[in-house]
């Protein structure tokens, strides 16, 4: 399964859900679903601005884990 990490790079950053929301220019109903792991996709465009805004890569955001493995502990 896919699974975003959203979270832990906004801690990492110290960037709130509304911040994140201002920069990116998304709802914070949308960026919280992201942020939750509920969406089924992402758009590029989406993508790019929240690595921009996040300074970091895509793959600092998104990870793949096999089904049924256990979520990696946070950093």
């Amino acid at each position: 399964m896919i699974v975003l990490n959203l979270d832990v790079i906004m801690a990492k950053r110290k960037m709130s859900l509304g911040e994140l929301s201002s920069r990116v220019g998304i709802t914070l109903a949308n960026l919280s679903i992201l942020k939750n792991n509920k969406a089924k996709a992402i758009r590029f465009s989406t993508l790019d601005a929240i690595c921009r805004a996040l300074d970091c890569s895509a793959g600092d955001i998104i990870e793949y884990r096999p089904d049924g493995a256990d979520p990696s502990p946070e950093e």
